[in-house]
């Protein structure tokens, strides 16, 4: 088992072997104003040409060879995947499971980050999804054979052959890792995966803070807390950590949720969910 918080990122020793056409990354400064993380930019020159880049535009990252990494993991310090992946391990640990047990739907996948963390532990069943082509393509080019089967939809509106398809995989766990919150995917795109996993299962997840507060209005605390309410998931860790700093240097903090889903959740909770 690994400690939380020791073991070596992924990301680094794919990062060290890759040809990168990422000549320099510059980080805006913004004389006191600080953007929400949906409005962060930066400036990159890719092979000798300069470009500004949102960073939540994750279909132009997607399509540049380690930009992603370089950006989120080398320059801002993001340690989610690890994080998360660690946590759930450590979880699972004291239920006596392993992470061999599990089949994992990972949701919001991007170019593999989390399931390059997850199957270093010993996850050897891993699906992904995600709802832009870029990030399949990237996921395809950075980590080859990672998933079993990767799916670009879109989970407030799954085509039904999609989710017989996902159905019929009997997933008993759903990652999901800095991908919630900001309108990347919103809450009824988070529900429905959740209804897709087995019971009982695991849910590994991650948001800002804020949306698990008493002011968010997204519909991520309300769900959550219901979920707890009505014993359809039973919160197992709750983490407060930090997930990387802003492009101002100040740390963002995000919280890391490890849940066991007890039961089925019923049709009206994924009925009436608010879509924010």
């Amino acid at each position: 088992m690994t400690l939380l918080g020791q073991e070596t990122p992924r990301w680094r020793s794919r990062l060290e072997e890759a040809d990168s056409p990422v000549d320099e990354i510059n980080i805006p400064k913004l004389d006191g104003y600080c953007p929400t993380q949906d409005h962060e930019w930066c400036e990159v020159v890719i092979e000798g040409q300069p470009r500004r880049i949102r960073f939540h535009n994750y279909a132009e990252l997607y399509k540049i060879p380690t930009l992603y990494e370089e950006l989120f993991y080398e320059k801002l310090k993001c340690c989610s995947p690890s994080r998360v992946a660690g946590l759930l391990e450590d979880v699972m640990t004291d239920f006596g499971q392993e992470a061999s047990d599990l089949c994992v739907l990972d949701v919001g996948a991007g170019n593999g980050m989390v399931g390059d963390e997850l199957a270093a532990r010993g996850v050897r069943q891993l699906v992904g999804i995600d709802i832009v082509q870029e990030a399949r393509d990237a996921a395809d080019r950075d980590r080859p054979g990672l998933y079993e089967d990767y799916l670009v939809t879109d989970l407030t509106n799954v085509p039904e052959n999609e989710e017989e398809l996902l159905r019929a995989k009997k997933f008993n766990c759903l990652s999901c890792v800095a991908a919630l919150g900001f309108g990347d995917i919103p809450v009824k795109a988070f529900a429905k995966a959740v209804d897709l996993i087995e019971t009982p299962g695991w849910l590994a997840f991650n948001i800002e803070e804020s949306f698990l507060s008493e002011r968010d209005d997204s519909g991520f605390c309300s769900l959550i807390r219901e979920l707890s309410r009505q014993e359809i998931i039973q919160i197992q860790a709750y983490r407060r950590y930090q997930h990387r700093i802003s492009v101002t240097g100040e740390p963002l903090h995000y919280v890391a949720v490890i849940a066991r889903k007890l039961r089925d959740m019923p049709d009206d909770i994924l009925a009436n969910v608010d879509e924010a």
